[in-house]
C-alpha cells in the first residue's frame, strides 16, 4: 500500500467536450511569448547538460524570466527591412562555481539562444534583426541548499506550488494544436511566405467550430497584394481540410481577420513575427505545458519553460500531471475526462506531493468505484518514477509550451 496522499474523486460538471461553449488558443513558435518560452527552455536544457558534463550533476539554475522587447520594421512586397532590432534578455539564476569548477553560464546561454533561433525562426538574423543579452545572477542560498544537498536520490521541492493536467484533448483542442503545428512544418515548407508567428483561436458552440488564424506573412516571398490574398485563401482551405480530418462537426475557418484590403492594411511582416511590430513577450504568458491555453480547464499560472527540471515544481508537476492524465485515459477504460492536480510543499520530496488529486468524469455506464484503484495505481507509479521525467526534459524529449 502506497504512503502517498492520492485522492480520486468524481468531477461535478460536464466534460468539456459536452459543454455548450469551448474556447481554445495556441500561440505559435514565432509569437513573442513563445520565442521567450522556446529560448528559455533551450537554454535550460543546455545548462543542465553542461553541468552534467562538467561536474556530474545538475546545479541550481532557472531561466524562466526571459523577456522580449519588440523591434520595428518597414515591410514591403518583395522585401522590407528591420529598422529597430528585437531585443531578447535571458534573465534568471545560474550556479557558476562548484567544487573548484567554473561554468561559463552566460556563454552557454548565448550559444543556446543562437542555436534555437537559427533553427526555429530562421528569418531573424542573429545580432542584427534580434540582439540577445544574458543576465544570470546567482541563486539565493536557501534555495540552493534545498536544491543541492548531496547524496539524496529524490530531490526536495523548491516551492509550495501545484501543477495540473488533463486528458483526453477535445476535438477543438486537437484542431487548434494541430493547425499551428502543421502550418509551421509541412505547410510552411511549401509556402515560405508563411511566418512562424501563427496564433490559432478555436471556438466551439454546440457542434459548430470556428477556427481563427492570425498568420504573419513574410514580405520577401510575396510580390503584391494579389499574391498575399491568394496565400490567405490557400491557408484557409488547408486549415479547413485539416480540421475535417479531426471532427465531423461543422467547421468555419477565418484567416487574418483584421486585414483591410481596400486600405492596404494587412498582416505583412519582414521577419515573420509580430515581435517586429511592437508586440513584446515574456516566458509563461502563453501556452501551458500541454501547448494550449484552455479557459474551460483548470490551469496553473506557473511558467514551465526555463525552470530547472530537477526540483522546480512549476515545471515538473505541470509536465507530470499531463503525462499521468494521458496515461490514465490510454490504459483505463470508461473515462470521459480526467484532471490531475499535484501540490507540493517546499522542502518535501517531490515524489510525495502534499496531495495528488484525480477528478474524473466517467462514461455514463461506468462507476468510478470500478476504476478508482487502477487510476490510483497509475498515479502512484508515475510519482515513484518521477526522476525519469527530469532525464527526458534534459534530453529535449518533452515540449513545455
Amino acid at each position: 500500500m502506497s504512503s502517498r496522499n492520492i485522492q480520486v474523486e468524481p468531477m461535478r460538471r460536464l466534460a468539456v467536450e459536452d459543454q455548450a461553449v469551448e474556447i481554445v488558443e495556441r500561440k505559435g513558435v514565432g509569437h513573442p511569448d513563445s520565442i521567450c518560452d522556446g529560448v528559455a527552455e533551450h537554454v535550460s536544457e543546455a545548462l543542465a547538460r553542461e553541468y552534467l558534463d562538467r561536474v556530474g550533476t545538475v546545479l541550481h539554475y532557472n531561466t524562466d524570466e526571459t523577456q522580449l522587447i519588440a523591434g520595428s520594421t518597414a515591410p514591403a512586397f518583395g522585401g522590407g527591412e528591420v529598422t529597430t532590432p528585437i531585443r531578447l534578455l535571458i534573465v534568471g539564476r545560474a550556479t557558476r562555481e562548484y567544487d573548484g569548477t567554473t561554468i561559463p553560464t552566460e556563454t552557454i546561454a548565448l550559444k543556446a539562444a543562437r542555436e534555437y533561433l537559427g533553427t526555429q525562426i530562421p528569418e531573424l538574423d542573429f545580432g542584427s534583426d534580434i540582439v540577445v543579452d544574458v543576465e544570470l545572477g546567482e541563486g539565493s542560498g536557501d534555495l540552493r541548499e534545498v536544491f543541492g544537498e548531496s547524496g539524496r536520490q529524490i530531490p526536495m521541492a523548491n516551492d509550495t506550488s501545484f501543477g495540473v493536467g488533463h486528458a483526453p484533448l477535445t476535438e477543438t483542442e486537437r484542431i487548434v494544436r494541430s493547425t499551428e503545428r502543421r502550418l509551421n512544418t509541412e505547410y510552411a515548407s511549401d509556402h515560405p511566405e508563411v511566418g512562424t508567428d501563427i496564433k490559432v483561436m478555436g471556438k466551439r458552440e454546440g457542434d459548430r467550430i470556428d477556427v481563427t488564424v492570425a498568420a504573419a506573412m513574410i514580405d520577401a516571398h510575396l510580390e503584391d497584394m494579389a499574391a498575399y490574398r491568394t496565400s490567405v485563401r490557400e491557408m484557409r482551405e488547408y486549415v479547413h481540410e485539416l480540421a475535417r480530418e479531426l471532427t465531423d462537426r461543422s467547421v468555419t475557418v477565418h484567416v487574418n481577420t483584421a486585414d483591410d484590403y481596400e486600405e492596404g492594411a494587412i498582416y505583412l511582416t519582414t521577419t515573420g513575427t509580430s515581435a517586429e511590430q511592437g508586440d513584446d513577450g515574456s516566458v509563461g504568458r502563453g501556452n501551458r505545458a500541454n501547448g494550449l491555453i484552455t479557459p474551460n480547464r483548470s490551469m496553473s499560472m506557473e511558467a514551465t519553460s526555463g525552470k530547472n527540471p530537477v526540483n522546480h515544481i512549476g515545471k515538473i508537476y505541470n509536465l507530470l500531471s499531463t503525462e499521468i492524465a494521458d496515461r490514465v485515459v490510454t490504459e483505463v477504460d470508461g473515462i470521459r475526462e480526467i484532471r490531475i492536480r499535484l501540490l507540493s510543499q517546499i522542502g518535501q520530496p517531490i515524489d510525495h506531493p502534499h496531495v495528488a488529486d484525480g477528478a474524473v468524469v466517467t462514461e455514463s455506464d461506468v462507476s468510478l468505484d470500478e476504476i478508482e484503484a487502477d487510476i490510483t495505481a497509475i498515479i502512484d507509479e508515475e510519482l515513484a518514477n518521477i526522476t525519469a521525467l527530469t532525464e527526458r526534459v534534459i534530453a529535449g524529449e518533452l515540449a513545455t509550451f
